[in-house]
This record gives structure tokens, sequence and C-alpha cells, in this order.
């Protein structure tokens, strides 16, 4: 498990950081938000799902959907606007998608997925399932309207939710305590009818830990679930960011912390690999990225007779 989770963090890391190199030489347009620093939040939440379980998040997409399964060349291909994405070229990076994995996005509104997740529980709740919501957002997002109606509905009906705040310290460029009145967002979880608990978010076994007792908590008919995972994002907001609002200090003693390295370090002292073999597993994940990038800028745009489609269901 640990040597899957680290393939599957140094897949997320390379992914974003060639899509940045891309995004620079002009091969991928619109905005691209990068989960770099945020990798094990990812790996060890979608970690603890079971096959039937939905996950839903927002723009900062792109490690969700490959931890889900989608495969990286069709997400690449995606980011390109290519007619092989995994949206048809119509998505790019902030509306990545993957029903077969029940992969749901990717909206580019903020908070905007959070009705629509909780939707998708009730449906599993009222067909007598056992599969659950993951519902990912940021701090920034917990301080709109549907945000407290969402989490509300979900306490009040009971409904298999849970609920993971990627609490990554701003909301853009503002700092969570300078739009937030609460201490923590767990302060808010008893007022939805649910306990909060704090995670880091730089240790993938602890995230996952935390992920799989709520699961198991909801499959024991016991509610909604309220995770607030503390993590950090070592670039911007997005590409355009210049990144004024954090002093290179804060930003090293973070660094101090990559959950790769964190990971790193759990692998060696459990004695599951040496750095050889953690070796051979970057040189393979290089390996798929130069796949994915190879086939992107192949692969053809989406032609112009079907700019139409998709836009309303065919009766």
């Amino acid at each position: 498990m640990l040597l899957e989770w680290y393939r599957q963090m140094v897949l997320v890391r390379r992914f974003e950081q060639r899509s940045a190199e891309l995004y620079q030489l002009g091969k991928i347009g619109g905005f691209l938000h990068l989960y770099i620093g945020q990798e094990a939040l990812a790996v060890g939440s979608i970690g603890a799902k079971q096959a039937g379980d939905h996950v839903i998040t927002a723009y900062r997409d792109h490690a969700h959907a490959l931890i889900v399964g989608s495969e990286p060349k069709f997400i690449m291909a995606e980011l390109m606007g290519k007619a092989t994405g995994v949206s048809g070229g119509r998505g790019g990076s902030m509306h990545l998608a993957d029903v077969e994995r029940n992969f749901w996005g990717g909206y580019g509104i903020v908070g905007g997925h959070l009705p629509l997740a909780t939707g998708i529980a009730l449906a599993e709740q009222y067909q007598g399932t056992d599969n659950a919501v993951l519902c990912y957002y940021g701090d920034g997002a917990s301080n709109i309207g549907y945000y407290h109606e969402s989490l509300n509905l979900s306490g009040v009906w009971n409904l298999p939710m849970v609920w993971i705040c990627e609490n990554n310290q701003y909301g853009m460029g503002t700092a969570v305590n300078r739009s937030t009145g609460a201490k923590s967002m767990i302060d808010r979880a008893p007022a939805y009818g649910m306990t909060g608990v704090q995670v880091n978010g730089m240790d993938v076994i602890e995230v996952y830990n935390a992920c799989t007792a709520a699961l198991d908590a909801i499959r024991a008919g016991d509610g909604p679930q309220f995770l607030e995972i503390m993590t950090y994002r070592f670039e911007g907001h997005s590409m355009g960011d210049p990144l004024r609002y954090r002093t290179k200090d804060e930003v090293n003693k973070w660094r101090e912390d990559d959950p790769i390295g964190i990971l790193e370090r759990h692998i060696f002292n459990q004695g599951a690999a040496d750095r050889k073999e953690l070796e051979a597993i970057d040189d393979a994940v290089d390996d798929v990225i130069k796949e994915a990038v190879e086939f992107a800028e192949n692969s053809p745009l989406p032609a112009l007779d079907t700019l139409f489609n998709d836009i309303y269901v065919e009766a």
C-alpha cells in the first residue's frame, strides 16, 4: 500500500509540474490550479473509499481524477482542449469528469458542487445502497450560502457523506483567519449534527486512517462526517498568482513537511523499499507523463460540427 501511495503521489506531482510547463508554453489555455503540496490529501482519502463511492470536488481537480483511475493521457488531452479528453475537450482543467468511475467533477464555481454532492448522497440513500459521497471543497467555499444549506440538509436527512474541507490556508489570496470567524472549520460541524475531526493532511497515512474511520461510521449508520484536512499548496492559487501575500519563510516552513518526503520516511522506516526502488517508480511515472503529453499533443481538436453536442439531453 505504501508503495502504491508513493506512485500515486509522484504521479500527481509530476503531472502538475509538466502541466505548468505546458501552460507556460501556451499549450494549455484557460485557468490552471495545481495540487502540488496537497498530494497526500487526495491519495489518502480516495484510497479509503469502496468501489461504489462517489467523488466530487472543485476546480483544483487533476489529482482526484488521476487517483480515481482516469488515465493520465485523457486528462492531459482535456487540459489541451482535445477531443480525446475525459470531457471531450469541452471542460478543460477545471471541469474534469469520469462518470464510469463515479467522479463527477471538477466545478469552476466556488462551492457550486456542494448541493450536487448532497443530491448524489440522497440518491444513494433512496436506493438503499451502502455507497457514500466524498465531497471536497476549499476553505474559501465554507463562507457561502449553499455550503451551509448543503451541510444542514445532509445532517437533517442523515446522508452518507464525508465533507472534506481541503484547508490549504488560503482562499485565493485571503488567509483563513481574515475570512472566517470560527477558529477552526470543525467548530462549525456541531451546528449540522456532526462531529468535526481535524487531520494532518501532509501525512497520507493519517489522511487514510481518518477517512477510513469516517466511511466506516457512515456505513454503520452514524450519518454524515466532517473532516478538516490541514494542507498547503506550494504554488500559487492558479498560474497567474504572483504569490505576494505569503512570505518565503512561511512557504519554506511548509515545504519541510513535503507529503512525498514524509511518505518516503515511512517507507524507509518500515523497510518497504530502498532509494533505488523508489527511483524506479519515479522513472516509470516519468514514462507515463511523457506518453500522456505525446498522446495529447497528437490528438485532434473537437470537430466544429460537434460544437452544440452535449448541451441538451437527447430525448
